[in-house]
């Protein structure tokens, strides 16, 4: 079954092709990124299996218009993968917020589209974005099927006592204020590859996912389901990241509008694109640059590596007493995949714990791998997410209805 799978965001697409015949066995056949949409000169990049890389610049005017020319990539006489359109016999969306109205991945109908719009307010960003995605493809390959896949649907398994905020219960009520978290689409495929690689079983087991990158947050999975994540109403709580803050006191907030007499937006553009290891180190919200700072004794950088992983340390231990215990932890992401540095330093004095990491399989993980000692009652391992085999998966399944 040949599935595309797109994320849509406000001037961007980012593309996967992938030939699906069961969830063990599946090929990726092209992927792409359309960008600068409405800007003066956009590109698409289209790399396709064995066929180089195919590079367009031109201006590409609305997410129609980027949507036929991945189109037309994909069945390009030189660099396409399939003879026509026709083979597409579904498109896979990446929603990112669906707040209570969504617990699974769906079928999108007219009235699901009404229901993610009625979560616009929520994620004004992204939510418009996706759906431009959607209205587009719809456009253009009207008789297809299509599926949304939710960043927020894997948490919705969290208990009411993890997800509420101490406010007033009205604010939830009406106004819907609480923790919705994010990443859930990794945190999700993560969880059960980790379960299948250390050859336990995910419907029996106590899994802390740990998905740091630019953005970053965990989770805390139990028997399978999300019981709590790091991420809350918005994507800044939580973890230090590449520009967001992460949880700080609110009263700094308030502090910080009375004294430099700033507005809501400038206060939202401080916590979201001038803070995390950029707004500490000075030198790059980019985990390479901050680790080459470190290495060469710059001490801003180190100040940021130690506090970005401290913080990640914290939400360890709160998800340890929350699971009473783990039978694994698991990094992924960009930062979990490929930095050893930062997880040895997450990993560092938790012996106590059960949690022992081998200096050298650390080092040399890349990938899929187990980076704790033998003698460590907590396997550590680092599993590489695929959050768009993810989304592939939920749209064969949804359109075969199996």
């Amino acid at each position: 079954m040949i599935i595309l799978v797109i994320n849509c965001g406000s001037s961007s697409i980012k593309y996967q092709l992938f030939d699906m015949q069961s969830e063990q066995k599946y090929s990726l056949l092209a992927k792409g990124l359309v960008e600068r949409i409405g800007l003066e000169e956009g590109e698409i990049k289209h790399q396709a299996e064995e066929k180089g890389v195919y590079v367009q610049k031109l201006n590409i005017e609305s997410h129609t218009h980027g949507m036929q020319l991945l189109l037309d990539a994909l069945v390009h006489p030189e660099f396409g993968v399939i003879q026509s359109l026709n083979e597409i016999q579904a498109v896979g969306h990446r929603l990112v917020h669906g707040a209570e109205a969504f617990k699974s991945s769906v079928l999108i109908t007219p009235e699901v589209i009404r229901a993610v719009e009625d979560c616009n307010d929520l994620a004004p960003l992204h939510n418009p974005a996706n759906l431009k995605g959607v209205s587009s493809m719809q456009a253009i390959l009207p008789d297809v099927p299509q599926v949304g896949v939710f960043d927020t649907a894997f948490h919705q398994t969290m208990p009411k006592y993890a997800y509420l905020y101490a406010l007033p219960y009205s604010m939830y009520k009406e106004q819907r204020v609480r923790k919705y978290g994010f990443h859930g689409t990794s945190h999700r495929f993560v969880s059960k590859k980790s379960a299948e690689l250390a050859g336990i079983s995910l419907e029996h087991s106590k899994i802390i996912t740990c998905h740091i990158g630019n953005g970053g947050s965990l989770a805390a999975v139990l028997n399978g389901a999300s019981v709590d994540t790091s991420m809350g109403f918005t994507p800044v709580e939580g973890l230090i990241m590449g520009t967001r803050s992460g949880a700080l006191d609110p009263g700094v907030l308030f502090y910080l509008a009375e004294k430099l007499n700033l507005s809501i937006p400038q206060l939202s553009d401080l916590l979201n694109k001038q803070s995390g290891v950029l707004g500490i180190s000075g030198i790059s919200s980019d985990m390479r640059d901050l680790v080459q700072a470190y290495e060469a004794g710059n001490t801003q950088a180190k100040l940021a590596l130690e506090m970005y992983a401290y913080r990640v340390k914290l939400y360890i231990g709160s998800y340890l007493a929350v699971l009473n215990g783990a039978d694994l932890i698991v990094f992924t992401g960009g930062v979990g995949e490929n930095n050893a540095l930062i997880r040895g330093m997450i990993c560092s004095d938790m012996d106590h714990l059960g949690i022992r990491i081998d200096a050298s399989r650390n080092k040399q993980t890349r990938g899929n791998g187990i980076i704790s000692t033998a003698d460590s009652k907590i396997k550590v391992m680092v599993v590489a997410t695929n959050e768009e085999l993810v989304i592939a998966l939920d749209t064969m399944c949804l359109v075969t209805k199996k």
